[in-house]
């Protein structure tokens, strides 16, 4: 029985990004590889395998991965795949099966004779992957590519912006489709199907070439607000409830997301005063986007303001993040993250969020989570919002 084998069944599809695009991407890379010395590359996360080839696979227990040297680009793929990783990869692909074990090192055996040092994800191979890849390449020195390419994704091209553009458009339908669904009664998930289905709609009528895959919606009422990505139960909304509206289009695995804070019918004077509170750093923080400015600054003034009003103690997490290839199960920028350690410069074609969240827990008034999110596009002089859905109570105290 076979060990590897190709199956170029069908034509290639109408792919996500231009052939310049794709065709600078991997000069970027490669040029980074000259620059330390590798002779290739063998990525194995879902995000860069994405970024670099345009396909996104599906694990299921089995190793994927991307091959890239001065002069190819491969993606290895599971036999129980057929020919669809072939069609969605820019480059070639080469299917590896499962008749004995191991098969897939040596596919990257046959793509690579005898490298000299190879570059590989530390933060996303695992020790035994790790040892096979030794095995499997004795004479080979292991180095560290995902810092750099890391530091390649989070500056965006234009055409990643206008993809991250539609996917912010697609959330805010998708945070209409809440706010209709919501009512003193409606289970969780009910809002959830309502906002999903809308929002992979409108990405099938947009891009009606590529693949419907991970959107997903997080809708939480109640006690079960208090964490950012708490799963969406079948608990039923009561009045005066606080929500939380957690939208996630997802479009050739490029996460993009919409997220608000609402109430159903009314809420009480404290709840009002928190959330106006949590309104006022989201405020501040979308003012605070612009280029030269440190992202572990933009966390130390925001912090001053929930410490004005003591509630400092009660913040959950950094104050925003890059987008780009990445989802709840893969990928982070984690170079680009609006936090105290963190010292990046934001510059122009960064993509980041503003998501300030607070949760007082069960038994102080005004208990839940508060969230808001919009989604700003750095810029030459300063950055762009382009998230368009309504925050704050004028607009989300609903059903």
């Amino acid at each position: 029985m076979e060990q590897t084998k190709n199956i170029r069944n069908g034509a290639k599809v109408t792919p996500t990004f231009s052939l310049p695009e794709m065709q600078a991407r991997l000069a970027k890379l490669r040029s980074a590889m000259a620059e330390s010395d590798i002779d290739a590359v063998i990525f194995t996360s879902y995000h860069n395998i994405n970024y670099f080839a345009d396909f996104l696979y599906c694990a299921f227990g089995r190793p994927y991965g991307l091959v890239v040297t001065p002069d190819s680009t491969t993606s290895i793929s599971a036999n129980i795949d057929g020919g669809q990783p072939y069609r969605r990869t820019f480059g070639d692909n080469l299917v590896y099966t499962d008749w004995q074990r191991d098969n897939y090192y040596r596919a990257v055996q046959q793509l690579l004779a005898a490298p000299r040092r190879v570059g590989i994800e530390f933060d996303h191979v695992s020790l035994e992957r790790r040892e096979k890849f030794g095995v499997a390449l004795p004479a080979a020195e292991f180095v560290d590519i995902a810092q750099t390419v890391m530091a390649q994704r989070m500056v965006k091209s234009d055409e990643e912006i206008e993809l991250i553009r539609n996917g912010a458009r697609i959330a805010d339908i998708g945070g209409a489709a809440c706010a209709e669904a919501i009512a003193a009664g409606v289970p969780e998930h009910e809002v959830a199907l309502h906002s999903t289905q809308a929002m992979v709609r409108e990405i099938a009528r947009t891009y009606p070439h590529g693949e419907l895959m991970d959107t997903w919606t997080w809708f939480q009422s109640g006690l079960n607000t208090d964490g950012a990505h708490n799963p969406v139960t079948s608990r039923q909304i009561q009045r005066g409830d606080i929500l939380s509206l957690n939208c996630f289009p997802m479009i050739a695995g490029y996460y993009t997301a919409l997220e608000r804070t609402l109430f159903c019918g009314e809420a009480s004077p404290r709840h009002l005063e928190l959330w106006e509170v949590n309104c006022k750093v989201h405020r501040r923080g979308l003012d605070l986007i612009r280029p030269g400015t440190r992202c572990c600054d933009i966390a130390a003034e925001l912090n001053e303001i929930y410490a004005e009003h003591n509630l400092l103690r009660y913040r959950t997490f950094g104050y925003g993040h890059s987008f780009g290839s990445l989802s709840h199960y893969y990928g982070r920028e984690a170079g680009l993250e609006l936090r105290e350690d963190i010292e990046t410069v934001l510059q122009p074609n960064m993509v980041v969020s503003i998501e300030p969240m607070i949760m007082l827990p069960e038994g102080l008034a005004g208990a839940g989570g508060y969230r808001e999110h919009d989604i700003l596009v750095v810029g030459p002089e300063g950055a762009e919002n382009i998230t368009g859905f309504p925050f704050g109570p004028e607009h989300n105290i609903v059903g």
